[in-house]
């Protein structure tokens, strides 16, 4: 039960609705304390607040889990098709430029370094999205999920160099490219059918230090390290297990597992999923949702802020249109097409759920104005209303196309079922 996506969902959206309650109750100050107490050591730069644990840290297992996850479905799965694959990379990129555009064409005579934030609309926030898409979507095609993926850690990709490039004053190359050595010696190890924790957990965990002590958003490391993990199983002693996939195999795609067996990443990805989606997740939401909007009168003096309105807008208009438009563009090139199993109208759902961006802006708007700007909590109030009202436009328009699914599913089960009746007789 735990391994459904659909209970990470509920656990995640409660998780964030605790969050939302308490930080705008009495009981504020012990949470916000809570957020801000550093623990870790200092001399290896890993003294960090809760929230920082929560966001770099264990939000690092649930991208290791969706790089497992990417890993298959770009080397056996369906994305392992490159004219498959460049779809929602260049949606991806569409969902970046456009709401960054947006909001600089909303900001453009605000003055006072407004112009700073441009990027704070253009990150998805996967986490949410895929906790969403589980919940409503059960019926829904999963290369529709695939692509949702796809498209969300190409977007957290782009985010993250954005940051890199433009928000980061001092990136220390040292770190970085250290990182690299415990990345290969446990890209390596898996690759040898070496999965002993002892020897794996500590490279893993060099790699996410390393790779934070640059400053970059530690999260990348997981998706990094999810990468090097094989695909498919090594026969031993030269006999073929036959039907070991079968065995509540992480997905049903074919070629994934094939004839070599259950293969590592996706044993791993077995392994990992219920740490990812009902520890790392919802504590990571409990950290990170808490926003104070500043009850009634804060609300409505936030959101009249040009700051405001281009991060609404960004998110809840930009993201869809950017993503859309970049698809349909990708997709009037020859060779160039949807998946068969989902339609446009999915797409255009799933495009709306994009805009959930939340963490990721988060962070971009505390870059952007910082803790002292007067526009920090209107980046937060501008960032908590466009991802709540792009996840409502998402669900409830997935919602119905899931239903849609479903009454087709039951229409075939009748007709095949019709058939095999009128066969027999």
């Amino acid at each position: 039960m735990l391994k459904h996506d659909a209970v990470g969902g509920i656990l995640l959206l409660a998780a964030t609705a605790a969050a939302i309650v308490l930080a705008n109750s009495p009981a504020a100050d012990w949470y916000e304390s809570l957020r801000s107490t550093k623990f870790g050591p200092e001399s290896l730069k890993l003294n960090l607040s809760v929230n920082s644990w929560a966001s770099d840290g264990l939000l690092a297992i649930f991208f290791f889990v969706v790089g497992l996850e990417l890993k298959e479905e770009f080397v056996a799965g369906r994305l392992r098709d490159p004219r498959t694959a460049a779809i929602p990379v260049a949606a991806a990129i569409g969902g970046v430029a456009v709401p960054s555009l947006l909001y600089v064409l909303v900001n453009l005579d605000s003055g006072g370094g407004a112009l700073n934030g441009w990027a704070i609309p253009a990150a998805t926030d996967i986490a949410f999205a895929v906790a969403i898409i589980a919940m409503v979507g059960r019926f829904l095609p999963p290369a529709l999920r695939t692509f949702l993926l796809t498209l969300a850690v190409v977007d957290d990709l782009l985010a993250i160099a954005i940051i890199a490039v433009f928000y980061t004053d001092d990136l220390a190359w040292a770190p970085l490219g250290l990182a690299l050595l415990p990345l290969l010696a446990f890209g390596f190890a898996v690759q040898r059918g070496i999965h002993a924790w002892w020897i794996l957990m500590p490279l893993a965990f060099a790699t996410w230090t390393l790779v934070h002590a640059s400053g970059i958003h530690a999260t990348i490391a997981g998706v990094l390290l999810g990468f090097t993990v094989p695909v498919a199983a090594k026969a031993r002693r030269g006999k073929v297990r036959r039907g070991k996939a079968a065995e509540g195999g992480f997905h049903a795609h074919d070629g994934i597992h094939g004839a070599e067996g259950h293969g590592p990443a996706a044993r791993f990805a077995d392994a990992w999923s219920i740490p990812s989606a009902v520890i790392a997740v919802p504590i990571f939401a409990f950290f990170a949702a808490g926003v104070d909007v500043g009850g009634l009168s804060g609300l409505a003096e936030s959101l009249a802020s040009p700051v405001a309105v281009g991060i609404i807008l960004g998110l809840v208009l930009g993201k869809p249109v950017g993503i859309a438009v970049s698809a349909f563009v990708v997709t009037r090139i020859r060779g160039f097409s949807l998946d068969p199993t989902f339609r446009w109208v999915d797409l255009i759902g799933v495009s709306c759920l994009a805009g959930v961006g939340f963490t990721v802006s988060l962070l971009i708007g505390d870059l952007s104005f910082g803790e002292g700007d007067d526009r920090a909590q209107i980046v937060k109030v501008g960032v908590l209303c466009g991802s709540l009202l792009a996840a409502l436009i998402g669900a409830v328009w997935l919602a119905v196309r899931n239903r849609h699914y479903r009454l087709a599913g039951r229409t075939h089960d009748l007709v095949r079922d019709g058939g095999m009746t009128r066969s027999s007789a």
